[in-house]
């Protein structure tokens, strides 16, 4: 007799310390890859006897990292907190201006390209005027790291509010839902991926417009951040502390990625079908 009970049983998934086994190699594979690359590079600066100001071998960067941790963890968090500030206001300002174009086609065709303006010009370059214009330093990055993160949020989102499916928005105006509820239960939802996809791409954006403001600023004093470090070392010729500060940059905005990525798939495993996929 069969009946429901009878019926295939999904297999469960085989776990290693906690974590899916298919999942291993995706960590395993970029790390032996890092670590075969840095032992690579140590052997060839010490067999060549390249001179520490020239290039130092990662043992000497390391044992600078630990050895400045205290102004570079000062530094390090600085940077974070312009960072993730930027950041926040990008999300925001970009959902929120994505939302409007949403509702006004002409809104969109009005300030879209001033948005894409935005974006193509180097920050680099407008980064001093910022400065000049704003007094307070902090604010002055702030706006920098804003500039560079806003546009991914912006038109992914806004390309998501666009590309929701016609027949279900047909089905919401045969049912006379007004445009919030429809805004709210139809295009808000189908636009999540795009926008989380977008704050992923931001995240590392906003990382390289604090830096890139922090260049251009050149502040000093104990409060600043990482940039002013790799500067203050490259004026003293200390290369291996230079390495390290650039060690935590590019740390940092891997840690970014994998946070952001972490929160795309959290919110999105239950029923979407990039997300679905990644636990199949």
């Amino acid at each position: 007799m069969t009946g429901v009970d009878d019926a295939p049983r999904p297999e469960p998934v085989r776990r290693v310390l906690f974590l899916p086994a298919e999942l291993w190699p995706r960590i395993l594979m970029p790390i032996l890859i890092g670590a075969l690359s840095l032992g690579a590079w140590e052997w060839a600066v010490r067999a060549n006897e390249v001179p520490v100001y020239i290039l130092p071998p990662p043992s000497v960067i390391w044992a600078a990292l630990l050895r400045d941790w205290p102004s570079l963890s000062v530094s390090l968090g600085i940077t974070l907190q312009i960072t993730f500030a930027a950041l926040i206001v990008a999300a925001a300002a970009g959902l929120a201006l994505a939302v409007l174009f949403a509702q006004s086609k002409w809104v969109e065709l009005s300030l879209f390209p001033y948005a894409v303006v935005l974006q193509v010009t180097p920050i680099v370059a407008i980064a001093p005027l910022i400065i000049i214009w704003v007094d307070d330093i902090r604010l002055a990055l702030l706006i920098c790291a804003w500039i560079v993160a806003f546009f991914p949020i912006l038109s992914n989102t806004t390309l998501g509010l666009n590309s929701v499916d016609h027949n279900l928005v047909d089905l919401f105006r045969l049912y006379r839902a007004t445009r919030f509820q429809t805004l709210i239960f139809l295009r808000l939802p189908a636009a999540m991926p795009y926008f989380l996809s977008g704050l992923r791409i931001s995240g590392g954006l906003a990382l390289i417009g604090a830096i890139v403001a922090e260049f251009v600023a050149g502040t000093g004093g104990r409060a600043s951040g990482l940039a002013y470090r790799i500067l203050e070392a490259g004026y003293q010729l200390q290369i291996p502390r230079m390495f390290a500060a650039l060690f935590l940059i590019c740390l940092t905005g891997i840690a970014i990625f994998l946070a952001l990525g972490l929160v795309q798939h959290l919110a999105l495993r239950r029923w979407h079908e990039s997300a679905m996929r990644k636990e199949g």
